[in-house]
This record gives structure tokens, C-alpha cells and sequence, in this order.
């Protein structure tokens, strides 16, 4: 396993309240490493990449496709994205080099999801990634 999948599922999925993440190549737009099982289709990556390309104005008014569902946007700026479909939601932090993606499901907090997501995503910046 990679750092980086370490890194993963242990301040992520090390929570209880990520179900799933990733780390997507900003540059490439590709997957660098996901979580076991978290698959995400290159049609999603691009929906994430583009989410940050657009203004975060009209990002938060259209929302996000993802994973084959419509997410509204609660949060989109440049540097994060939060969005949700009922009781799941999916948390996106860039960096210099990736977008940190994590999901959560029912029975799980946000906000906890959110945290450890965005900690993540301020020490891969400050590590210059």
C-alpha cells in the first residue's frame, strides 16, 4: 500500500464517518489511489475537476452529478466542494496537485466527514501537494 492510500484510510476512513476517498490528479485528471472498492468512473473525475474550473457560484446553482447521482451543493469556493442527496454527500478539498475526495452515508456526520477531509487537504498543501 501507498503512503498515500495510508494516508487515506487512516485520517479518513479512520473516522467512522468517511465511507469512501480518493485522490484525484489535478493535472491528469486521473485516479492516483481510492479507498478498496471505491470505484470512480472517469466521467465522474471530470464532473469533480470541472466543478472547481467553473465559477463556484454557478457550481453551487447546478450541483454536482455524481456516482449516478444529483447532489446539491451546499459549499463551493475555491478551494472546497460539499454536497449532498438526501443523507449522503460527497466532501472535495483541492490541493496544489489533487482534488481529496470522501463520501458519507447515512449514519455517519457530515461534519466530521468534513473535517477530516479538509485537515487532510491543509496538510497535503503544506506537505506541497
Amino acid at each position: 500500500m501507498s503512503h498515500l492510500q495510508n494516508l487515506l484510510l487512516d485520517t479518513l476512513l479512520g473516522t467512522k464517518h468517511v465511507d469512501s476517498a480518493a485522490l484525484i490528479k489535478l493535472q491528469e485528471r486521473s485516479l492516483c489511489v481510492t479507498s478498496p472498492g471505491f470505484n470512480i468512473m472517469p466521467s465522474d473525475v471530470r464532473t469533480l475537476v470541472n466543478g472547481f474550473a467553473k465559477n463556484p457560484l454557478l457550481t453551487r446553482r447546478e450541483g454536482l452529478y455524481f456516482k449516478e447521482k444529483d447532489y446539491k451543493c451546499v459549499r463551493s469556493d475555491d478551494s472546497s466542494l460539499y454536497a449532498k442527496n438526501e443523507n449522503t454527500g460527497v466532501v472535495v478539498v483541492k490541493t496544489h496537485l489533487y482534488l481529496l475526495v470522501a463520501t458519507y452515508i447515512a449514519g455517519m456526520y457530515p461534519s466530521v466527514c468534513v473535517e477530516a477531509t479538509e485537515k487532510l487537504g491543509e496538510y497535503l498543501r503544506k506537505k506541497g501537494n
